[in-house]
């Protein structure tokens, strides 16, 4: 699959915290974590697991950077 998201990073899926509606993914990217909020259904359908390789793909207006 082709993407036009330019922000691509790889990692492992770290954490898995599903709720009644939502889910934490925590993603190690090589020493730094990314969390991200998708459905427990998406969790599901990808079937996301403890361990696994994925691609954080992140499309955003606003970077912010702080020190």
């Amino acid at each position: 699959m082709k993407l036009s998201t330019r922000n691509q990073l790889t990692g492992t899926v770290t954490a898995l915290i599903e709720g009644p509606v939502n889910a934490s993914v925590k993603i190690d990217i090589g020493g730094q974590t990314v969390t991200s909020s998708i459905t427990d259904e998406a969790v599901k359908d990808l079937g996301l697991k403890v361990g696994d390789a994925v691609t954080v793909l992140i499309k955003s207006s606003d970077v912010m950077i702080g020190k």
